[in-house]
């Protein structure tokens, strides 16, 4: 155990397997799914699929009923890519609705049954007729997506990278700092690839504070998505060291920058298969494209410092991405610039005890470290390589790849800073 609180990962939870295993799957592909289903069970399963992130491109469409409905849909509609059915009938009843929905679906059809007999001469014999998969009930979240990817995910396909975005709770807590150092921390700790995207397309720092100035970079990525492929990626990249790349931000105010909403997901999509990791620096701000982006990474890291505004914007900021993100690991907190003279503040444990989550770092305030850093254009562990902010930020590396986890605190009798918002709230 060190002073961050971070240590090596134990023993995982059930629950924590199952995300695992859901977090190594790749997104689908755009395709329609029609779901049909006998038991609640089974439709809390497809509800909870159909909000995971990997399915955004899916059109999923959820009836109730077995092979019959299905059956007596399909005679009158055309068939979706993928078609999931449940049935608790015995294998006589089974084989012959199938025989039934072959006459009125596409043989381009795949088709995933959910049964309820655990009986392998009647898998056997499914697969023999084509049937896609069999899966006895009940089926997991893990299960069903695993199931859907194996089917139209091409196995033989490069992995794609990890994605983290590091956002801040409110302006000026830090959150760039933390992204561009913890890129350049992965890229020099795991010998991997790394690419830092800075979106804050008109105040980005990341050109400054890797003391750069790329021609091109991140407007060009995003202004042209039909030109943008390996290619032209590694053109628009600024080299800021051995294993680090970077999307600059243009950083000028000559034009004004509103998005669609899946403005930047080319650039990721691309980024993913160009590196094992992308470090995304998402400005504070809350825009349909920011939401979107942060919805649809691997991994999310919430920068604040021990401040009510901040704690405020912290608890929105989860519960908001909870709802986004149901089936993925809560977002990961650092708490930054603790113990800045004069400034009354919140302790970290009556920071964090509100939100339900603990930091997987706590950083104090250091000016002249960060100040050095930043006016000289090189990283914490360039300045000071021995100092306990660049072991933290070491630390947070291995977090965010995860190659370790944040261990718990003891819980204690500690004020409600909640309700204090809202009395504070109230009184305006």
């Amino acid at each position: 155990m060190n002073d961050s609180g971070i240590e090596g990962r134990g023993e995982m939870s059930e629950s924590d397997i199952a995300r695992g295993q859901i977090d190594k799957l790749r997104p689908l592909p755009r395709i329609s799914i029609q779901a049909f289903f006998e038991t609640e069970g089974l439709l809390r399963t497809i509800e909870r699929c159909g909000e995971d992130r990997r399915m955004a491109k899916v059109n999923l469409r959820v009836n109730k009923g077995g092979l019959p409905a299905a059956i007596n849909m399909f005679a009158s509609h055309p068939t979706p890519n993928l078609i999931i059915l449940e049935s608790d009938g015995d294998r006589a009843t089974l084989l012959g609705e199938l025989e039934q929905l072959a006459e009125v679906c596409d043989a381009s059809t795949k088709v995933v049954i959910v049964g309820h007999q655990n009986d392998v001469g009647l898998y056997r014999e499914l697969i023999r007729n084509g049937i896609s998969e069999y899966i006895v009930a009940p089926v997991s979240l893990a299960d069903l997506i695993g199931v859907i990817t194996a089917i139209f995910v091409d196995p033989e396909a490069e992995p794609l990278g990890r994605t983290i975005a590091f956002v801040g709770a409110k302006g000026g807590v830090g959150s760039s700092t933390m992204a561009h150092n913890c890129a350049f921390a992965i890229s020099n700790l795991f010998s991997e690839e790394v690419i830092l995207a800075d979106l804050d397309m008109p105040f980005g720092t990341a050109n400054i504070n890797f003391d750069q100035d790329p021609p091109q970079g991140m407007s060009e990525a995003v202004y042209s998505p039909e030109r943008l492929d390996d290619v032209f990626l590694d053109r628009l990249l600024a080299k800021c060291s051995e294993r680090l790349s970077m999307l600059a931000a243009p950083s000028m105010l000559d034009r004004t920058y509103d998005f669609d909403p899946s403005a930047f997901m080319p650039m990721v999509e691309v980024v993913q298969r160009s590196a094992p990791v992308a470090v995304l620096d998402v400005p504070h701000i809350w825009t349909d494209w920011a939401r979107n982006l942060l919805s649809s990474v691997d991994q999310v890291v919430i920068t604040a410092v021990p401040d009510l505004a901040n704690l405020r914007n912290t608890k929105n900021m989860l519960d908001v991405l909870k709802k986004m993100r149901p089936n993925d690991q809560l977002p990961h907190l650092v708490l930054n610039q603790v113990g800045l003279p004069k400034r009354p503040e919140i302790t970290p444990a009556d920071f964090c005890d509100p939100l339900g989550i603990e930091p997987i770092a706590i950083l104090p305030f250091e000016a002249a470290l960060f100040g050095s850093a930043a006016n000289s254009g090189r990283m914490i562990s360039e300045i000071d390589a021995k100092s306990a902010t660049a072991e933290t930020i070491s630390q947070i590396a291995h977090v965010v790849t995860g190659r370790a986890e944040a261990k718990k605190r003891k819980k204690s009798g500690l004020p409600d800073l909640m309700s204090l918002l809202g009395r504070k709230k109230a009184a305006r």
